[in-house]
């Protein structure tokens, strides 16, 4: 599903389950960084890293190990730029040849609204006027978690290209649907969003980034969103 969100320069591949990490061994230095981990956080470690060499083998690239660098950011073979997410039940990964795009960032969420407290530590007040705003006119959606996603992505394609932290409300997020439309299982939503950086964006190409446009898609129980960084 969340091969929907991106151009066609990025492969995806993604998992239902544990149905990637059975029987999947790890890399040593990939080994290392889940030595010590409980078993929940093993398989989905070893299933998403299962996804990224699949991927890696789409664009004709050898399956190689994708161990963590800096705030645990996955670290990609040269050349390569790409994004991981997992929750409940769905593993994902995303890759493109560097020279395609500058960044890329996915999240997945499960379709669900988000515990008590977490919408306001994330959302600014802007933010929060236009999730009433949805929220009335569109209660079938969980925008809370759906922005909450939309965040996500936008900080993992900011972090390559700044490599500097960005908080929940240092980027005002405004979402927008586009279609509603029966799915193979039901209701599937889509839409977009632009991210407002408050704070100054990275440089690409020479051009100050001010904010980023995303993708969205509500289906068959999950939130998926996708970021995606043209060169310029």
């Amino acid at each position: 599903m969340i091969e929907e969100l991106l151009p066609e320069s990025v492969v995806a591949v993604e998992a239902f389950g544990d149905e990637k990490s059975e029987n999947a061994t790890l890399y040593p230095e990939e080994e290392r960084i889940v030595a010590r981990a409980v078993d929940k956080r093993r398989r989905e470690f070893t299933a998403v890293r299962v996804c990224a060499r699949l991927a890696m083998e789409k664009l004709g690239v050898p399956a190689q190990a994708v161990p963590t660098g800096e705030r645990g950011a996955p670290v990609w073979p040269q050349g390569l730029s790409g994004s991981m997410t997992h929750c409940e039940g769905y593993r994902a990964a995303a890759l493109v040849r560097a020279g395609d795009l500058a960044s890329l960032g996915i999240d997945a969420e499960v379709d669900a609204p988000l515990p008590d407290q977490v919408f306001e530590s994330i959302a600014l007040p802007s933010e929060q006027r236009r999730h009433r705003a949805l929220s009335a006119s569109r209660p079938g959606v969980h925008w809370d978690r759906l922005l909450f996603s939309a965040k996500e992505s936008v900080y993992k394609a900011w972090f390559p290209l700044a490599r500097a932290w960005l908080d929940f409300s240092e980027a005002d997020i405004e979402l927008v649907t586009h279609a509603r439309a029966g799915g193979h299982s039901g209701t599937v939503t889509r839409g977009g969003f632009r991210a407002r950086l408050l704070v100054p964006g990275p440089w690409v190409g020479g051009v100050r980034l001010s904010g980023f446009d995303g993708r969205w898609l509500v289906a068959d129980g999950l939130v998926l969103t996708a970021v995606t960084v043209p060169h310029r």
